[in-house]
C-alpha cells in the first residue's frame, strides 16, 4: 500500500548546540514528529518546544513517514540500548 508507513520511534541524545539543526530538518518533513521525554510531548518542528527540552536525558523520537535526511539526522543521535 502507497503512502502507508509505520510508526518508528527512536532514541535519541540530541546535543543542545544542535537543536536548530535538529528543527530545521524535521521541519523540512511532511509528516508528525513527536518528541517524547517523561511525560512531555514536544512537537519536533517546534524550535521554542526543542529548546525547552532536557538535553541531559535520552529522548524518543516517534514518527510515522519516510525522509532520508530526516532519518540520516536521527541515526546520528541514536542511543543504542
Amino acid at each position: 500500500m502507497k503512502g502507508v508507513f509505520r510508526m518508528c520511534e527512536k532514541k535519541i541524545k540530541l546535543p543542545m548546540d544542535e537543536a536548530r539543526e535538529f528543527v530545521s530538518t524535521a521541519s523540512k518533513c511532511d509528516f508528525d514528529i513527536n518528541v517524547f521525554y517523561n511525560r512531555v510531548i514536544i512537537d519536533a518542528k517546534s524550535i521554542l518546544g526543542v529548546l525547552g527540552l532536557d538535553f541531559n536525558q535520552t529522548l524518543t523520537v516517534q514518527y510515522a513517514g519516510e525522509n532520508d535526511a530526516f532519518e540520516n539526522l536521527i541515526h546520528r543521535y541514536a542511543v543504542c540500548g
